[in-house]
């Protein structure tokens, strides 16, 4: 597993972090006892936690909730709030499926990863080399016409887009469905979501767009991942889904996380309150839970809290779950590191959505600088519709909050999960 970026010094430093990381995985692995944990959840944090959601239901914030705490590979609290559907009077139950949006991002992640760990892709490998209409893809420039006006210019690229950069969200390829810039726009105005779309086909719209910058140079949210599960299917031969499902999502268990839900699940769907933001509205995000061809690495699946769990433990086990390994503990260790910092050269996007304390590595936020009580080390991603998930291997625990409540997300994030690291107490001397 290699790769390169732009500067020859970090590349050096790189590469000895991956060697690092992997040593440090390989000692975790190899270790006959298990991993000290000196924190365990009280009674009445978790007791806070509960009423913290009930209270949100009961003011009308949020239709309802459900919420997986784990540790040590056993739930400590699994519960449903509210409602799924407040208009149907439908109860919130354990069951119910959510769309995931961007939580879909690290599945995606973890997929391309098995393909890297089988040998049959490299971090290193040009995004031509499976898609070549992205050989010839130009970069955008702001420059000012011979009237004085911005006007959008190309350039051509520095070097290609690597999978890496897909990974890390540096490949240049950004949304257009949130900012103002010229090139954001010209996404937002370019028929990308036009007609009935498959994967293949995105990605040749991508292909026709400038990038918003040169590759690996700045942090940028966007079609990465989009792109990154086209590349799956080239690799693998399969539809994405179709991978995920046979590698994936079948071994762990995860029936209920697809990229639709089929009619005898439909009425087990949460929907948001009625007035709450639309998330159907924004141009590509559609009705994740509708049947279509696009199988949106980026942000099109659903699934339910208990499936997103076992996809948490997995990577809380290095790679491993019931026996089954899934990836390399040197895999996850890469994955879950921060590989933008700066000394990476690489810039922040105004738009950073992992926040000032953290760090990104291969489809995960990880956080590099403590905020109490939030530890470093936790890594985690959101999506749109106000589902989350964090995994602290430090206290051998996970969390998944999923909820239908895009208004809500931001705030109820932050605060639900002060409560439960609130609730861990020291335990022993």
């Amino acid at each position: 597993m290699t790769f390169r970026s732009a500067g020859a010094a970090w590349h050096f430093q790189l590469a000895a972090l991956v060697l690092l990381l992997a040593a440090i995985a390989s000692n975790a692995a190899s270790a006959e006892s298990p991993v000290a944990v000196s924190r365990a959840f009280s009674r009445d944090g978790l007791a806070h936690v509960r009423d913290y959601l009930k209270n949100e239901v009961a003011a009308g914030t949020i239709p309802g909730a459900v919420l997986l705490i784990q540790q040590h590979g056993k739930p400590v609290l699994f519960e449903s709030f509210g409602a799924k559907d407040v208009e149907d009077h439908r109860p919130m139950t354990d069951d119910t499926i959510f769309r995931l949006y961007s939580m879909s991002k690290p599945v995606t992640s973890v997929a391309a990863m098995m393909l890297v760990d089988d040998g049959k892709m490299s971090l290193d490998d040009p995004l031509s080399k499976f898609i070549p209409a992205f050989a010839e893809v130009k970069v955008a420039v702001e420059k000012r016409d011979e009237n004085g006006k911005e006007a959008l210019a190309t350039e051509p690229l520095a070097r290609p887009i690597r999978i890496l950069d897909l990974l890390r969200q540096t490949s240049g390829i950004t949304y257009g469905f949130y900012g103002d810039s010229p090139v954001r726009k010209l996404y937002d105005n370019s028929g990308l979501f036009d007609g009935d779309f498959d994967n293949a086909q995105l990605a040749m719209r991508l292909a026709n767009l400038p990038l918003a910058e040169q590759p690996g140079t700045l942090w940028d949210y966007g079609h990465s991942t989009d792109v990154l599960g086209r590349v799956i299917e080239v690799v693998s031969g399969k539809s994405l889904y179709e991978f995920e499902k046979e590698r994936l999502l079948g071994p762990l268990g995860m029936g209920d996380t697809a990229f639709t839900v089929v009619d005898s699940k439909r009425s087990r769907v949460a929907e948001s309150l009625p007035g709450d933001l639309t998330l159907s509205t924004i141009k590509g995000l559609g009705d994740a839970a509708k049947p279509r061809r696009w199988e949106s690495g980026g942000g099109g699946m659903v699934g339910t809290a208990a499936d997103y769990a076992r996809f948490a433990q997995m990577l809380l086990n290095d790679g491993t779950l019931d026996g089954r390994r899934y990836l390399k503990a040197e895999t996850v260790k890469l994955m879950t590191s921060d590989l933008v910092p700066p000394e990476s050269g690489i810039a922040r996007d105004y738009y950073y959505f992992p926040s000032g304390d953290s760090g990104f590595g291969l489809g995960f936020a990880v956080r590099v600088v403590a905020s109490p009580p939030l530890p470093t080390g936790e890594y985690r991603w959101d999506g749109a519709g106000g589902t989350f998930f964090f995994v602290d291997p430090k206290d051998d625990m996970f969390a998944v909050l999923m909820m239908a409540s895009p208004s809500q997300r931001g705030r109820i994030q932050v605060e639900l999960k002060t409560l439960i690291y609130q609730a861990l107490e020291k335990q022993g001397p």
